[in-house]
């Protein structure tokens, strides 16, 4: 892979980080509970005067740590590129969660309206960061480390890896709260329904792909030819 073609891979990663983010918040913001990968960190930031971005990188490192320990010498120096990726991520979540900062849905049906927007929108930035091909976000990453140790099938470990994070923050409202605060009925339907709609996305854009590997067939001719006229 050539610097020019890398550069694209994660620059259009880049904007499927925020477009993920951009998903989370609206998700959060429509106050039917957040997703899965986010209901720690949403909990832990309505207890402690962090930001749910700040946390969110907090969780990340954990699962980084998580993967080195489950890994160990199989683990790729490579994958360290999660803990910018990891700051990065934090602060888009934090931004957009200004952004949307007057967004406050009054009716139930808006709060649903709002939550399937975003679970939309973070269905298509996952699908973006699926197509970069360059590196995975933390939870993701942990997962598959996990499931390749625990010789089992990917989606079958990160439903149960969605499942522990909801109870944990289930656990941590109640111990925080005494009742549960940002676990909501939005939090299950987004673990139901980001998979299939990213799925969607994957065959709508896979032309952005195919984009990519012409481009790299292109650049390889280039590079013959210029051998071949040296």
């Amino acid at each position: 892979m050539t610097k020019k073609e890398l550069f694209k891979r994660y620059a259009f990663f880049t904007m499927g980080l925020f477009v993920n983010a951009l998903g989370v918040s609206l998700i959060t913001k429509a106050q039917l509970g957040t997703s899965p990968i986010s209901s720690v960190p949403y909990t832990l930031s309505k207890g402690f005067p962090l930001t749910m971005g700040t946390f969110t990188f907090f969780l990340n490192m954990i699962l980084i740590i998580g993967q080195i320990l489950l890994q160990k010498k199989d683990f790729e120096k490579i994958q360290l590129v999660q803990i910018p990726v990891s700051v990065l991520f934090a602060y888009f979540i934090d931004f957009t969660m200004g952004m949307l900062s007057f967004l406050n849905p009054n009716t139930y049906i808006l709060k649903v309206v709002f939550l399937l927007i975003g679970c939309s929108i973070l269905a298509l930035g996952i699908s973006m960061e699926v197509i970069a091909n360059v590196v995975m976000l933390s939870g993701e990453a942990f997962v598959k480390a996990l499931s390749s140790k625990l010789d089992k099938e990917f989606g079958t470990t990160k439903v149960s890896f969605d499942i522990t994070l909801v109870l944990t923050a289930c656990i941590v409202s109640l111990i925080l709260f005494r009742r549960i605060a940002g676990v909501r009925e939005g939090t299950i339907i987004a673990a139901l329904i980001v998979g299939l709609i990213a799925r969607f996305f994957n065959s709508k854009l896979g032309f952005i792909n195919n984009m990519l590997l012409v481009n790299e067939q292109f650049l390889n001719q280039e590079d013959m030819e210029d051998e071949q006229a040296s």
